[in-house]
């Protein structure tokens, strides 16, 4: 099923519909379906995407499911308050608000949007950034949240700096394998922990070693760190504290394996606790969305510093298999949902 439209060449819509995955309940890839549904309106400092691809990454999952309970707080306790699926988001701008300034008509644009698995998305000027020529739709697409999470870790939390030895966990996943990249690029000795089919992948990304979580006991590792990038979230603070140098900082950004309300995200939250009277750092975080963020994800794709590690593309309405492909662990790096 497909929503008959297009745009002119000034960019003007003429359609009043569009074709979108949305949920109505909270579940697995079951609660998925293909609907036609109004274009989104704008507000004044809102621009109008015609989507060429969205990004797929357990963000996603997360609002699917609303799990943890925390998700349901934020989106709608018992269904979801935005039923269109999507956050990633790289197409064409069709409109702009009425305040905004740095995009017009025929852009081309990645950042965040409001449902993106859709023919047309909105998103707020700020979350915004013009996508590299070089970089294509679905690249640029699997970017910005799992580009801003790896860059906030390893350069702003982290202080990743040459020469050091840098552990990541959870390497091969959406955030693992832009973490691995900027480590590398900023001339630092990565270590990468990812299953075993997933090694060769890790090390074209740049790490110099990689571990098999099912063979290696990431605790007992004999070597110590200067950066830890905990991004699987199921190992305990004190096993990363004793993998860390004396003045080495941890950061917890996954909390994957957590249970109860709020799902492991009390890893960062009490992690300020974990490095009192030490002289080691242990740091939660959880990711900002910003301007300045995306700005610099988009010189980096340009400057071919980090290159998205897309692992596969499904078209819009596959986009249940494609969740489901995700919770299975099936896809390495980031996937995309095709849109055009």
């Amino acid at each position: 099923m497909t929503t008959q439209h297009s745009t002119r060449a000034d960019g003007a819509l003429e359609t009043s519909t569009m074709t979108a995955i949305t949920q109505h309940r909270y579940g697995g890839p079951e609660v998925l379906g293909l609907d036609t549904l109004p274009v989104p309106t704008l507000g004044p400092a809102e621009v109008l995407v015609k989507v060429h691809a969205g990004g797929l990454d357990r963000g996603t999952w997360h609002l699917m499911a609303g799990e943890p309970f925390v998700v349901r707080m934020m989106f709608g306790l018992g269904r979801p308050t935005q039923p269109v699926l999507g956050i990633d988001v790289a197409g064409v701008v069709v409109a702009v608000g009425d305040d905004v300034t740095r995009f017009a008509a025929g852009d081309e644009v990645f950042g965040i949007a409001r449902g993106s698995f859709a023919e047309y998305a909105v998103a707020t000027e700020a979350k915004l950034a013009k996508k590299p020529a070089a970089v294509s739709f679905e690249q640029a697409a699997v970017t910005p949240v799992s580009g801003l999470t790896a860059l906030q870790a390893v350069h702003d939390r982290g202080g990743v700096a040459p020469g050091q030895r840098v552990l990541v966990i959870g390497a091969s996943g959406g955030v693992g394998t832009f973490a691995v990249q900027l480590a590398a690029a900023a001339g630092a000795h990565v270590t990468g922990v990812a299953s075993a089919a997933k090694h060769e992948l890790v090390r074209d990304l740049g790490a110099a070693a990689v571990l098999d979580y099912a063979v290696t006991d990431i605790a007992s590792l004999s070597e110590r760190f200067d950066l830890i990038i905990d991004i699987n979230g199921r190992t305990k603070v004190g096993a990363l504290r004793r993998l860390l140098t004396s003045h080495g900082t941890a950061v917890l950004v996954g909390g994957e394996g957590g249970r109860g309300p709020l799902g492991g995200a009390e890893r960062q939250l009490l992690s300020p606790l974990h490095g009192l009277f030490r002289s080691q750092t242990i740091t939660g975080m959880l990711s900002t969305e910003d301007q300045g963020g995306i700005e610099r994800l988009g010189e980096l794709l340009a400057a071919g510093t980090i290159t998205p590690a897309l692992g596969a593309t499904y078209p819009l309405a596959d986009a249940p298999r494609a969740m489901a492909d995700l919770i299975a662990g099936r896809i390495s790096g980031k996937a995309a949902i095709r849109v055009v």
